[in-house]
């Protein structure tokens, strides 16, 4: 594993013949790093103090001025990435830079002169000779072309490009493993077994490209393209295969819409790339940043393709083309920042190795034949794949032998033959197996048997239910024939009204009110009697010891109507009455009992606030008689001795309420015991006539 970081180059394009060149200078004294440096000169215009920064400087490197040529980019730049690639690492080389700044021409180069060739054809011819050099391995080299125009992916290398539009084309998506790696969906990757293959698959890409004429450039790419060149090695028998890619980037040129005035299409097309270059420049900086967690490479295409090229397993190379004219410097200004931020960038080379599976099968199946043969050597016996019956039996009496041993220090030897150890675990196997069918009809009989008294307790349950229900039919029927008695008392008064409203209409009236009052056995005023004396008798003691349960529903209204028709309801609720009628007069009596406390109280203050005021008085004014007796003092000790009196006397009355409440309390539960002991004399009575 190799750690750097990215390396940095600048290149000055020569300004035009309508523009102005700007001021800068190259350093190339210092021992590893070139220095450049761009002076701004400041505006003094309309008389006003200018402090803005008149020099900057910045390190790359190497500065490839405006007379350098293509060879001498190639050969510093694209050759050492190059090399790696061929050696079993994979590179990028990407070109960053305002639109017009020579990036195209970098890469690509032009195609008025054969010296003015790119990276681009220059690597293809440096690849392919190496190859041809090197007879010790086998190489196979693929060549694949994206594009990558308004945020969309397109296959250059498609043969429909020329004959369809470019949205008719099958777009190009990204998709992602669970290892993180990124597949690229509907590329197609072009075997080019030479240089002259390789060089008209890149001229069919070329073709293809979305170019436009700007106010910048007349010839501006429209698009981001990615050229990637896949190269796998390996040795003659060797099973370890070698896979390389090397990515070379022609990234399109960010442009101020402000300055070039583009509308239109052309305006769509800067947006979309500013906006990705706006997310790689996002990228650049969550990187550069030591404790950043997360790296938004899914913001863009672009980033998402060129993630192993951006602090990943990659040998990066970027260059920064400028245009230093006066009108482009602060563009230029921006695009060293930028690289200056790259070269904080360390990426980690890991050399591609990888075993191919076909070949590895072969040696391993040889490296079989031949352990067999060495074991036959040694051993004296040439063994086959199957045992015979002879040592089937011997190896059945020696499992019997050692399952029956009862030391647990017991072994079985069966010597160092891979067939008769794999026999021995498969003959356990079946003898414990056959040992789970035997356990399981064990357990279905237990489960059969559980079922048996499963039912016979469910019967009992039954016979218990079938009692129950019993129970509760004679309830009902001892309820109804309540409801026929209180209806025939209803019929007889209802015949004694008739008869005696002869009167007046007024008697009438009256008379019907009380026929309705009669007719219902359970009125307002009745139910009300009920409910406040079941609220007293929660539940009935006898019941309780009969059958420790609830009292039923049926069971409860036949008490209901049982202690309204009782002899002594009306004492019983004469006794609630008065028991009301005592406890309100106990609660009055404690208020006011409270009052004159409080009041005996506050006099006794008033008092002792008397004394002090008087004591105070004495020591201002010695003359006054201190011992002389107050008129005010002696009226409060009066009205003390009376609410004192006041408290006594119902403090006394209070005593004598409270010995006649709990009178009256035993008095209600005794007449409530006997209530009960007369219902479950008069419920068994029924219950008996109703049987027989």
């Amino acid at each position: 594993m190799v750690k750097e970081t990215i390396r940095v180059y600048a290149r000055v394009k020569p300004p035009g013949k309508r523009q102005q060149a700007g001021i800068y200078s190259v350093d190339d004294n210092e021992k590893s790093l070139s220095s450049l440096e761009i002076i701004v000169p400041r505006d003094l215009a309309d008389g006003f103090v200018n402090n803005k920064r008149e020099s900057y400087k910045f390190k790359f490197q190497k500065i490839f001025d405006q007379e350098a040529k293509q060879d001498a980019v190639f050969d510093s730049i694209a050759k050492p990435v190059a090399e790696c690639v061929l050696a079993g690492y994979n590179g990028t080389i990407f070109a960053y830079g305002q639109t017009g700044s020579g990036k195209t021409f970098t890469i690509t180069g032009g195609a008025e002169r054969y010296s003015d060739r790119g990276i681009i054809p220059r690597t293809l011819s440096y690849i392919f000779d190496q190859l041809q050099k090197d007879s010790s391995k086998v190489y196979t080299t693929h060549v694949s072309y994206l594009e990558i125009y308004n945020e969309c992916g397109y296959d250059l290398l498609d043969p429909r490009h020329e004959a369809s539009k470019l949205e008719d084309l099958p777009k190009v998506t990204i998709m992602e493993d669970p290892d993180q790696n990124i597949h690229l969906k509907n590329l197609s990757l072009q075997q080019a077994t030479n240089e002259e293959e390789a060089l008209n698959l890149l001229f069919l890409g070329d073709t293809n490209r979305m170019i436009a004429e700007t106010p910048m450039n007349q010839a501006s790419t429209r698009s981001h393209c990615i050229f990637t060149i896949h190269i796998s090695s390996k040795e003659p028998g060797s099973a370890t295969i070698r896979r390389s890619k090397l990515h070379l980037v022609d990234l399109a040129g960010s442009e101020r819409v402000a300055k070039t005035g583009v509308g239109g299409h052309l305006l769509t097309e800067a947006k979309y790339i500013n906006l990705s270059l706006h997310y790689l420049e996002q990228v650049i900086i969550a990187l550069a940043e030591k404790n950043r967690s997360h790296i938004p490479y899914r913001n863009s295409m672009m980033t998402s393709v060129l993630r192993d090229s951006l602090g990943g397993n990659c040998m990066t190379t970027m260059i920064a083309t400028l245009s230093l004219d006066k009108r482009n410097i602060d563009e230029s200004l921006s695009t060293c920042r930028f690289a200056q931020r790259v070269a904080l960038i360390k990426n980690e080379e890991i050399l591609n190795e990888e075993i191919d599976p076909k070949l590895m099968i072969v040696q391993l199946k040889k490296e079989i034949q031949e352990l067999k043969d060495e074991l036959a050597l040694v051993t004296g016996k040439e063994r086959t794949s199957e045992l015979s019956q002879d040592e089937l039996l011997q190896l059945d009496e020696l499992i019997e032998t050692f399952l029956e041993d009862n030391d647990p220090d017991s072994t079985l030897d069966v010597g160092a033959d891979m067939r008769k150890i794999k026999y021995c675990f498969i003959h356990v196997k079946q003898l414990m197996n056959h040992s789970k069918i035997s356990d399981t009809k064990l357990l279905s009989q237990h489960i059969s048997e559980e079922k048996d008294t499963n039912k016979e307790a469910g019967e009992e349950e039954l016979k218990k239910l079938k009692e129950l229900l019993q129970q509760r039919d004679n309830e009902i029927n001892i309820l109804v024939n309540m409801l026929k008695k209180e209806k025939k008392k209803a019929q007889d008064a209802l015949f004694q009204l008739n008869a005696a409203s002869a009167g007046s209409t007024v008697l009438e009236q009256s008379h019907s009110i009380n026929l309705e009052e009669s007719q219902s056995p359970s009125s307002c005023f009745s139910l009300k009697e009920a409910k406040d004396f079941s609220s007293s008798v929660h539940r009935l003691p006898f019941l309780s010891r009969q059958t420790g349960e609830k009292m039923s529903l049926g069971c409860q209204e036949a008490f209901e109507v049982f202690k309204r028709d009782h002899a002594d309801s009306i004492t019983i609720e004469d006794n609630k009455q008065l028991l009301n009628q005592r406890f309100t007069e106990a609660k009055h009596l404690g208020e006011k009992l409270n009052e004159v406390r409080n009041k005996i109280n506050h006099l006794k203050g008033e008092i002792n606030q008397r004394h002090i005021q008087r004591a105070a008085l004495a020591i201002s004014s010695p003359s006054e008689e201190l011992h002389t007796l107050d008129p005010v003092e002696e009226k409060l000790r009066t009205q003390i001795e009376e609410e004192k009196n006041r408290y006594k006397t119902m403090f006394n009355r209070l005593k004598g309420l409270k010995v006649e409440i709990e009178h009256l309390q035993l008095l209600m539960e005794k007449v409530k015991v006997k209530l009960q002991k007369d219902f479950e004399v008069w419920w068994s009575e029924e219950s008996i006539n109703l049987q027989v």
